[in-house]
This record gives C-alpha cells, sequence and structure tokens, in this order.
C-alpha cells in the first residue's frame, strides 16, 4: 500500500498473505505465547486474513492439549467473534498448553493455526518459597578496593550494594523444569551460568502493597542431568530505591530493602514432581556492582567478579546464609502484560571529545535505554564514567540541569583485560547524548528499552515534518511505556501521571497492542483509589497527598472505556465499573450542584497550555460530565440497565448546569479559550442550535491568534478531531504544519526527536525552558496521533462499533500533504487505507479485515465520478449509502478495494 514507516526498529509486521481465510497471531489473554497465566478460564483470541472479497469467519472451533493429553474441545460454534474464553477440564499450575483454532469461511473451507501459553501458580497452597534477603548481621557492609575510594555524591552515599543469591538443587532427570521468580526490588535470574529469560527491570513496578507480579521460565534446556544452580542478582528498583522527585528513598513507601523469591518445579518422566523453593539454605553475598539505582546509574567493578558464581562447582563458604523474611504470598499475582525489552540497538551517528578529556556520543534519537560501553586497553582499576543527557548546552557540553536530583551517571571499573564490555542491569536513563571520562579508547553502543508492546499500527505521508512528528510521538511513547505510562523518562521523577496517560491512550492504541499493559495498570488504579472514591494523581500511588484532580482522576472512566472500544473484551468494564461509579459518585456527592468546584485535589487545569489559561470549573464540569457518561455506557454495555439509567440521567444534568453556568446565548464557553470550546464541543456538552456559534468562536480564537494553538495536555489532543467534525480541515492541517511557537513543528526545526513536555522546552528567545520541569520526552502534547491515524488517513471506527467490527474509513485530504497511509491491526485483522492525489484525480486504497463491514466516504465533489478498480460502483457491486457535497459514501465488506475519483477543491 505504499506505506513508508518513520520510525526503525519498531515497525508493523508485513501484512499476512492473501489466499483463503486463515487465522494468524493467536493471543492468549492479549498476550503472545504468555508462560505464567492464572485465569482459569483465558481469553484466546486471533485475528484473520483473506484475499477475498467479503470473506468472514462463520464458525471456529479450538482445541487446547497438555502433555498430549486433550483439555478441551469447543466443537464447532457459529459466530464471525474471533475470541472465546477457555471452557475445558481445570487447567493444572506449571504446565504448557498447546491450543489450535480452525476457522471456517462461509463456503466451508477450513483453515488452523497453532500456538501456547504455560500456566503460573493456580492454587495459593501450591506456593512452597519464602522471601528472602539479606541479613546485615551475617555480612559486613561492601567496603571498596583500598584503590578504588573515589568519593561518592551525597545521594549516592546512601546506595546499598545489590546483593548475589545462590542454591544448588540436585536433579533427577526431568521432562520440563520451570521457575517461579519475582522480588521485592529487581531481579536477574541465572540457571547454570545462563542468564533466564530477556525481560529488563523485572518484576516490573506496581502498587507492590496489593500487586507483586511474578515470572514464570521454561528452563528445561539449561539444566542438563546432574545438579542446577539457580542464582539471582537483586536489587532495590522501585521498592527500596530513588523514585520521585521529594528526596526521599522509596525505603519510606514500600521497604528497606530488597528480598526474592524463587520456586523451581520439575516434572520427571515417572508422573512425580520436584519442588524447591527459596529460603534458608541459600547462600547471598555482594559482588561487582557497588550500586544499583533507577535514577542515579550503576557502579561496577569488574575487579570483584566471581567467576562461576551462578554455576553448581563454585564454592561459596564464604557467602552468608540468606534470611528468611516472611512466608506471605498473598499479593502475588502472574505477570500481566510484556516484560520490559531491549528493543532496538543505535549506532551513533556522532563523536566529538574536547579539551578537557571528554568524549560527547551522539546517537541521533533521544530514548529511554542504557549503553553498552566497551573498554580496550584500559589498566585494572581504571574508572570510566558515563553521564546522560538530552541535550547539549551552547558550549556543546553535556545539559543536564533538567535531571534535577537524577544523576544518570554509570561508572565501570575495569579489571585489566584487553578488552572489556559493561551494559548496566539495574538502571534507566532518558538520554540522546552520552559524555564518557577516563579513558579514550571506547565504543558506546545505544541499547533502547521499553514495554515491548506489539507494533499494532503505521502512519505515513509525504510531508517530512510530519513524518518526523510521527517518529517523534511513537519514541516518546516507547520511552514513557517502561512498566507503567511514565511522564518522562531522565529526570527524578519517572511517575504514572493518570492524565498523561488518559489523553494519549488513544494515540498509544494505535501505535501498539496496549491492551495488557493497560489492563494491568489499571489494577494498580483500583488498589489505590481512595475508600471514598478519589484516584489518585499517579498509579502506581506513591503521591499520598494527591488525589482527585479533574482530567487526572477521570482516567478511572476514560481508559477502561476506550480500551473496551478498540479491543472489545468486555471484562475490563466488569473489572472496571465498580471503580468508575466510585469515581463518579465522589465527585458528585462533593458537588451536588453539578459544577466541579470542590474536592479537585491539585486542580492542574489544561496542563501547560500556551499564553491562556482556560476556566479550571468548566474544565473540571466537563470532564464530570464525560465520566458520568461513560460509566452510564458502560453499565449498559453490562445489562445493568438500571445502573445505566441512572448515570445517564445524572450525565444530562451535569450537561444543563455546564450550559446554564458556561454556555452563554451567544454560544460562547466561558472563558473563551480553545480548550474550553474544544471540551464543549467535544463531549455534547454545547445545545445543538448554539454549536455552530461555538465552533465560529473557535475558528476566530485561532484565527486572531494567527492561526496557532494554545492548548495543553487536556486539549492538544481534541484540535483536530473537533475541527475536522466541523468541517474546519484546512485548520487542523495549518496547525499540523506550523513550525512556529507554539507548534509541534517548532520542536522539530530545533531538532527534537521526541515530543517535548512542554512548548518552550527550548525557544530561541529563552533557551531552555525552567529546569524545574523540562522533559524533552513526554507524550502527552503527542496525543495529535490519534488525529493521524483517524483523521489524515481516514482509519476510525462508527460510534456504536466495539474492536473495529464495523471500520469507518473516511479521509481527510489535505494541507500540504499529496498522500497519506496508515495501517493498523484491528482485533479482526489488517485494516488499512492510502490515499493520494495527483493529476486532479484522487485514489484510495481500502483493505478491509475479514468480518468486518466498512463504511468508505471517498472524498470528491463529484460523487459521478468514483469507480473502483475502474468500475462505476454499481457496475462493481459496491452498496451507495448516499453522495454527499464532499464525499460518495459506501459500504463494503472484507477485502482489498480501490477506489478513484475527481479531485478538486
Amino acid at each position: 500500500m505504499g506505506l513508508v514507516s518513520a520510525v526503525s526498529g519498531w515497525s508493523l509486521p508485513p501484512a499476512p498473505a492473501g489466499g483463503a481465510l486463515h487465522p494468524y497471531d493467536l493471543r492468549c489473554e492479549h498476550l503472545a505465547t504468555p508462560q505464567g497465566i492464572a485465569t482459569r478460564a483465558p481469553r484466546l483470541s486471533w485475528r484473520l486474513a483473506s484475499g477475498r472479497r467479503g470473506d468472514a469467519q462463520a464458525a471456529y472451533r479450538i482445541t487446547v492439549r497438555s502433555g498430549g493429553a486433550p483439555a478441551w474441545d469447543s466443537g464447532w460454534i457459529d459466530g464471525q467473534d474471533p475470541s472465546a474464553s477457555y471452557a475445558g477440564t481445570p487447567l493444572t499450575s506449571f504446565a504448557r498448553y498447546t491450543w489450535q483454532v480452525q476457522v471456517r469461511s462461509a463456503d466451508g473451507e477450513e483453515a488452523a493455526a497453532e500456538s501456547w501459553f504455560g500456566t503460573g501458580v493456580l492454587h495459593p497452597d501450591e506456593w512452597a518459597a519464602a522471601w528472602i534477603g539479606h541479613d546485615p548481621e551475617t555480612l559486613p557492609p561492601f567496603e571498596p578496593p583500598a584503590d578504588d575510594r573515589e568519593p561518592r555524591s551525597v545521594r549516592t552515599a546512601s546506595l546499598p550494594p545489590p546483593r548475589y543469591f545462590r542454591r544448588v538443587v540436585d536433579l533427577r532427570p526431568a521432562t520440563s523444569v520451570r521457575i517461579v521468580c519475582t522480588a521485592r526490588g529487581l531481579y536477574e535470574l541465572r540457571v547454570n551460568g545462563h542468564r533466564a529469560g530477556d525481560g529488563e527491570l523485572t518484576p516490573g513496578w506496581t502498587d507492590y502493597r496489593y500487586r507483586v507480579p511474578y515470572q514464570v521460565y521454561d528452563v528445561t534446556g539449561l539444566v542438563g542431568d546432574g545438579p542446577a544452580c539457580v542464582g539471582a542478582v537483586l536489587a532495590d528498583g522501585w521498592w527500596s530505591g530513588s523514585l520521585g522527585w521529594d528526596g526521599r528513598r522509596q525505603a519510606q513507601r514500600y521497604g528497606r530493602r530488597p528480598e526474592l523469591l524463587v520456586q523451581l518445579v520439575a516434572d520427571h518422566a515417572d508422573g512425580s514432581r520436584t519442588v524447591v523453593g527459596t529460603d534458608g539454605s541459600w547462600r547471598e553475598s555482594t559482588g561487582p556492582l557497588r550500586y544499583a539505582d533507577l535514577l542515579m546509574g550503576e557502579w561496577y567493578d569488574a575487579r570483584l567478579e566471581q567467576p562461576g558464581w551462578d554455576l553448581p562447582g563454585f564454592d561459596d563458604s564464604s557467602w552468608a546464609p540468606a534470611r528468611v523474611v516472611d512466608t506471605g504470598h498473598d499479593v502475588l499475582v502472574p505477570s500481566a502484560a510484556e516484560p520490559v525489552r531491549v528493543t532496538e540497538d543505535l549506532v551513533p551517528v556522532g563523536t566529538r571529545r574536547d579539551g578537557a578529556g571528554r568524549t560527547i556520543v551522539d546517537l541521533g534519537q533521544n530514548i529511554a535505554g542504557r549503553v553498552r560501553l566497551t573498554v580496550r586497553g584500559a589498566p585494572a582499576g581504571t574508572r570510566v564514567t558515563l553521564r546522560h543527557g538530552e541535550a547539549l548546552d551552547e558550549d556543546g557540553s553535556l545539559y543536564t540541569a533538567n535531571l534535577r536530583s537524577a544523576e544518570a551517571t554509570d561508572h565501570y571499573v575495569a579489571a585489566g583485560l584487553p578488552e572489556e564490555t559493561f551494559e548496566p542491569r539495574f538502571t534507566v536513563h532518558g538520554f540522546r547524548y552520552v559524555e564518557v571520562t577516563g579513558h579514550d579508547d571506547v565504543e558506546v553502543l545505544g541499547r533502547a528499552m521499553h514495554s515491548d508492546t506489539p507494533v499494532a499500527g503505521e502512519f505515513s505521508c509525504s510531508d517530512d515534518m510530519v513524518r518526523r512528528l510521527t517518529s517523534n510521538l511513537r519514541w516518546s511513547q516507547r520511552g514513557n511505556f517502561v512498566s507503567v505510562p511514565t511522564d518522562c523518562p531522565q529526570r527524578d521523577e519517572r511517575l504514572g501521571w493518570t492524565a498523561d496517560a488518559q489523553v494519549f491512550l488513544p494515540t498509544a492504541c494505535y501505535n501498539a497492542d496496549v491492551a495488557a499493559f493497560f489492563t494491568g495498570w489499571l489494577a494498580d488504579l483500583r488498589c489505590a483509589q481512595t475508600a471514598e472514591g478519589a484516584v489518585p494523581d499517579v498509579v502506581p500511588h506513591v503521591m499520598t497527598e494527591r488525589h482527585g484532580a479533574p482530567g487526572w482522576g477521570d482516567a478511572a472512566t476514560v481508559v477502561p472505556w476506550h480500551l473496551y472500544r478498540v479491543y472489545g473484551d468486555e471484562r475490563v468494564l466488569r473489572d472496571s465499573l465498580p471503580s468508575m461509579r466510585r469515581w463518579v459518585d465522589h465527585v458528585e456527592r462533593h458537588n451536588p450542584g453539578l459544577i466541579w468546584r470542590e474536592r479537585v485535589g491539585s486542580h492542574y487545569g489544561d496542563w501547560l497550555q500556551a499564553g491562556v489559561r482556560t476556566s479550571r470549573d468548566v474544565l473540571a464540569t466537563a470532564y464530570f460530565a464525560l465520566s458520568a457518561g461513560l460509566t452510564a455506557r458502560a453499565a449498559a454495555v453490562l445489562g445493568l440497565a438500571d445502573v445505566a439509567e441512572h448515570y445517564a440521567e445524572l450525565r444530562a444534568r451535569i450537561g444543563e448546569a455546564f450550559v446554564r453556568e458556561f454556555v452563554s446565548a451567544d454560544g460562547r464557553v466561558s472563558g473563551d479559550t480553545q480548550t474550553g470550546y474544544l471540551l464543549a464541543l467535544a463531549h455534547g456538552l454545547v445545545p445543538d442550535d448554539l454549536v455552530p456559534a461555538a465552533v465560529r468562536h473557535l475558528v476566530a480564537d485561532l484565527e486572531r491568534r494567527g492561526r496557532r494553538l494554545t492548548t495543553g495536555f487536556a486539549g492538544v489532543g481534541l484540535l483536530g478531531p473537533v475541527l475536522s467534525a466541523y468541517g474546519h480541515h484546512d485548520l487542523a492541517y495549518d496547525l499540523l504544519h506550523d513550525d512556529r511557537y507554539p507548534s509541534w513543528g517548532y520542536s522539530i526545526k530545533r531538532g527534537a526527536t521526541t515530543i517535548w513536555e512542554r512548548w518552550d522546552g527550548w525557544t530561541e528567545e529563552n533557551g531552555f525552558g525552567p529546569v524545574a520541569m523540562n522533559s524533552f520526552n513526554h507524550y502527552a502534547l503527542g496525543s495529535v496521533g490519534e488525529w493521524l491515524y483517524s483523521g489524515v488517513a481516514g482509519l476510525g471506527q462508527e460510534e456504536d462499533s466495539v474492536g473495529f467490527r464495523r471500520p469507518l474509513i473516511r479521509p481527510l485530504p489535505g494541507g500540504r500533504l499529496r498522500w497519506a497511509a496508515a495501517a493498523y491491526d484491528t482485533p479482526l485483522g489488517r485494516l488499512s487505507s492510502r490515499w493520494e492525489i495527483s493529476g486532479g484525480e484522487l485514489t484510495l486504497e481500502v483493505r478491509v479485515p475479514p468480518g468486518a463491514l466498512a463504511t468508505v466516504h471517498v472524498p470528491t465533489k463529484d460523487p459521478s465520478s468514483v469507480r473502483e478498480s475502474g468500475t462505476p460502483l454499481a457496475t462493481a457491486g459496491i452498496d451507495v449509502i448516499k453522495s454527499t457535497e464532499a464525499a460518495s459514501v459506501c459500504q463494503v465488506g472484507s477485502g482489498r478495494y480501490t477506489f478513484t475519483a475527481s479531485w478538486g477543491r
């Protein structure tokens, strides 16, 4: 379809081949081949592809087997839904299940695909492991070698060294060996000298008071006949390390030192099972890691390595017994989402040395991750220091003022080998530039890390700057989806701000499959909700004084509803509806007049708007109405008619109060700001007869400002959709192409490779923005991405559609674009569109997945000119719904279509 990706290393997989109807991309609980699910009736799903028009699944059959034994045969089930819940014999723990789906088309042809999933701990009494940790009474504190007593900074002086744990297990020959592992902190699991798995920063960040996720590893291939050594390195991480900006260590929030839990389960040919868990027989020590902290960085002294520490024959007599901390398992849950992984390597695009012996390395891209350092010819004891930053100062030195207290510095002390390699394991930095000091002969490789959510969509177009914008917002999503949806990856914050997440979610869903990622985050949101229903500003909840902000707390309703709309899984509504109701009830209880002025928490308003101040009462009440309406719709989906009626009636009364309080007789919305109009229009809070006037006021504000935006976090994502909905595509495109301050183009002209936190992150007049809050990798202002997909390229769905069963393909050619294209993997399969204007003719190429019925708007002023593959629509058998002054609207089933029409504006 001519789609050109603007992003290397994170691209949509090739479209499935055509031919007869066939399933692909099988998922269990929204994950490909998960190792450790604990759901007793897991959701199994698949996508569909076909090279034939009008194809659809007429029936499906699922069979599941474990160890060759049948576990479930659904039989043939009529229906087009490519998903089902397991309904076979009860699943058993620590088992692998192979499942196959067969699909049948309407003409009786069948095709099949196969995948597998593994189970974790399904019964609480199957836990045999205790939490273990470091006993400060049995092992003295770590002291660096006498020749390496470089003073630490005040912030790193108190950082404890990570601990190394090991245990040798005598195993009989086994048919399968699995390890369940987690930590209060971060861990790296090792088995017989090899690393288990490829996840980073495991077990990830959750609200550990309620949920500690565990991971399951199949290590059969790492364990032969004879003893097996299970080892782990344990670091502070989010549990007891630096977090946030308040100067406190995480010890005040979760725990004082990290803890480890490991359970090995070996199955033997005779049907017996060996189970070994962490206990007091494990040994622990320090090692070459002097400290490891997410914000501060790592210090690794290669001279202190203990070769073979993770092998069976190692002498650990000098190690101390591990301390049993507790035996509780109540908060243990299986990992719900993809792990953080290294997904791309970046070779530097430039290297420069200055007169002070510093080497500045430019990766050419702002990322979240780390570097792999290669050191050659360094004498033993040589300390190489890596400092990370997003930008360079005017003199070419590394700019780090915006990191605040985060040092983002790694140290490597060489062992004296001809060539040595160092790569941190328990830290992550947000950076484009690396400053290297201490040795000259070094090589740096950038390694991008993020939660490995599968790529779901791509957008491209004929304009270089817009392609760069697309790349920037995708890189910001990658850099900030690190276990949780954070605001920034570089400074001493990196928190899961709820407003940032909810405003960017529609864009995030187009870019990647985030169903599992946000399902886990929502579980933490529900845990953190207060007894009276207030939702915290950040999730996981580590800022106890901040609750209930308008637009922030509304993530409790916006996120589950949007996930349901995109992925079609009702369970997210069943799990979230009580939380949605409590949030709306909380706001109503404290605001009986239905204008939301009380219990507004920190009330950030339209955060970081440019040059104006949107009424906070307008913003809050608009969100109140939105949340009430979404709660009503969720209840209706779940069949709770009385509940739906209650919240629908509340939504209507809020709307009436909003109009009385904020909408004047001439259609002005109080405050007369872009965001005020956008919120009111987007959420149906302007009476029908006043909508044209309100739109005129919005347009007048944009014109008065020379077609420049003023929106902040709450309004920016609504600009394109609202302007397009009311026929002002020209304005939306002018904002898209603008490179004056404030605009996306302004940052791009100045070298931005990610979305900035603030419009004035750097300006020609003032240089860098306020160091107290100036991230150059923040996705919220990148919410325009939704409009690029659904507006410019036209990939959306009907208002009453779920899971893209009824796609709405309505492209909006305009601006400087000659062509635009997007592809998106819906739950049904690949949906795509590409339009191009050439020689007075528009060509629109469309692909619709099997089972979908798409409404296609072919933009033209002359509907009679529309052809499909060169044939008039009626002759081609295309169902024309209507013709308007701007488009010919038709309906098509699955397949590929090429529409042409005359073009003239």
